[in-house]
């Protein structure tokens, strides 16, 4: 058992969230009860996530993306309304933690997307640390889809040419495909991220450089189901990894 506010400092601590200008607020976005026993992770707060965390006698819903998004509409509506409903009816700690998650050396999105791969040396954008970059063994192109298919339980798809074989890739996870131009730029002959825009297809041929998307919600699972194995094993908490076959 911990207490709601224990929680929170050692996940603020853990992930330095100090350190990160983000589009939403990381830590505790909805609170429940003080003392916490049992944590649900997902990578996203939907209804499907809270009615599973209700469903188990969860005291916190953890994820990764969350709510109240810079940009959105603030009225207290329709879904957002049904879903905050719930979590306060239930008295459950809803926390979320966005960029933070992305980025933590062991546990985050990135560092867990170096694993599908034979990776010789691993390093960040020093433009922009949410890049990664890795030195492969040479792998050819269906070569590399297989790995990450294998990974990630879902086929990815790439677009634009480069010569065989690969040996330096780039990737960020999530809604990254507008960095493609700087991996590029900084060398990567493939770069690899959630999601794609009408744009990203023109830019991986022009730029010569291969355009991989693997799926938001996919490129994602690992850091927060990693994040709640972490509190089990520190805190002796239950915890449980809700799923959803979100193809996006």
């Amino acid at each position: 058992m911990i207490t709601r506010d224990q929680l929170q400092t050692h996940l603020r601590d853990l992930l330095q969230t100090d350190r990160f200008r983000d589009y939403a607020p990381n830590g505790l976005q909805v609170e429940g009860k003080a003392e916490i026993r049992r944590i649900l992770t997902a990578v996203t707060a939907s209804q499907a996530a809270i009615t599973a965390a209700i469903d188990w006698q969860a005291d916190a819903l953890l994820v990764h993306h969350g709510y109240f998004w810079k940009g959105e509409a603030p009225q207290v509506v329709g879904l957002k309304k049904r879903r905050l409903a719930a979590l306060l009816a239930h008295e459950m700690n809803l926390f979320a933690y966005h960029l933070p998650l992305d980025q933590h050396p062991e546990l985050g999105n990135n560092a867990h997307f170096a694993k599908h791969f034979a990776c010789e040396a691993v390093w960040q954008s020093a433009e922009e640390p949410l890049i990664w970059h890795a030195r492969i063994a040479p792998t050819t192109l269906p070569d590399l889809l297989a790995q990450l298919e294998g990974g990630l339980e879902r086929e990815p798809f790439a677009v634009g040419t480069a010569a065989d074989p690969l040996t330096h890739i780039a990737w960020c996870s999530g809604a990254a495909q507008d960095f493609l131009q700087q991996a590029a730029d900084e060398g990567a002959q493939a770069f690899i991220s959630g999601e794609y825009a009408e744009r990203s297809y023109h830019e991986a041929r022009e730029t010569g450089t291969v355009y991989i998307s693997c799926g938001h919600h996919a490129s994602e699972r690992a850091g927060i189901r990693a994040l709640g194995e972490h509190l089990a094993a520190t805190f002796g908490l239950q915890q449980r990894f809700f799923d959803e076959e979100n193809p996006f």
